[in-house]
């Protein structure tokens, strides 16, 4: 492991799900250092606020102590550099999200020539969760306990209950 080694992993995080958090463990086994960097503004309407998801990134993020989230808004690049990281980390959860990572990475190296993307993968039993599945699921009222940590599940059950109108 490289102690003095930064790398950021950027994400919308909404929510974070076990996958997420198995890309994280498996980045803070690689880097001293792992910034859990959640979007701010995003092309993507948010189910949760940045707050909400600032705050389950950071739950999920306490086993590790080299780890810590923080939010960052406009280029992920000015996030990356200002933090002075060495390294962006990318989950692929299948062949399908290579294309777009592929093509992402090598305008990153573009825009941070310094700067290596690494791609990590979740674990088996996780390779097929996406965040927005999860919210899909739980809006249309299925189960997700086994997609997301118990806060995070609690937080779901919470959200889609006002958004339907049953809780205040």
């Amino acid at each position: 492991m490289a102690n003095d080694l930064i790398a950021v992993y950027p994400g919308t995080f909404d929510p974070i799900t076990l996958g997420h958090e198995d890309v994280v463990r498996r980045a803070a086994q690689l880097f001293g250092h792992v910034i859990v960097a959640v979007a701010a503004g995003h092309h993507k309407r948010a189910m949760f606020s940045l707050a909400e998801r600032l705050d389950m990134a950071r739950e999920a993020a306490k086993p590790y102590p080299g780890v810590r989230v923080a939010s960052f808004d406009g280029l992920m690049r000015d996030f990356v550099v200002s933090c002075g990281a060495k390294a962006m980390v990318r989950g692929l959860r299948a062949v399908t999200d290579f294309d777009y990572e592929f093509q992402l990475a090598g305008m990153n190296r573009s825009l941070m020539p310094d700067v290596e993307t690494v791609f990590l993968t979740p674990g088996d039993k996780y390779q097929f969760i996406s965040s927005t599945f999860v919210r899909e699921i739980a809006t249309l009222g299925g189960e997700v306990d086994k997609f997301v940590s118990p806060a995070v599940n609690q937080r779901l059950l919470e959200k889609v209950g006002r958004l339907a109108g049953r809780t205040p």
